[in-house]
């Protein structure tokens, strides 16, 4: 059995990159999210909101590979904007356990000059096992 790429349905499809990776361990590497929709429309221009949105995209992938979000075992974030980042932790901690609860990953934070997307404020990678059935 070899890698199955994982796509949520609806999604846009994805251009020179799998947006995920299952292998048959159960290890599910999931792309680099940004704030985008599935239809790669930035709704919000807010960090807030893209990194809400980012969140949403991951949990969307793990669920479309058979997992949940405590299956998530490791984020890495990349952010444009350090400042605006620490400036509003508590919003932030609100946004992340709303859709993650009180589950926390093992996390790396980076501040990066820019992303690929000019309209992207943040972008999320997660690594996940999900278990199998």
């Amino acid at each position: 059995m070899s890698h199955r790429i994982i796509a949520p349905d609806g999604w846009a499809p994805a251009k020179g990159y799998a947006n995920g990776v299952l292998t048959p361990e159960g290890h599910l590497f999931v792309g680099g999210q940004i704030g985008w929709n599935a239809q790669q429309v930035f709704e919000s221009h807010d960090f807030i909101g893209q990194m809400t949105q980012a969140l949403r995209n991951i949990v969307a992938v793990v669920e479309e590979a058979g997992g949940q979000p405590q299956d998530i075992t490791r984020l890495t974030w990349y952010v444009t904007d350090k400042r605006d980042y620490l400036a509003r932790q508590s919003e932030i901690g609100a946004a992340y356990r709303e859709l993650l609860g009180r589950h926390y990953p093992a996390m790396t934070m980076v501040v990066v000059a820019d992303l690929i997307e000019d309209a992207a404020l943040v972008e999320i990678e997660a690594t996940a096992v999900i278990p199998s059935t």
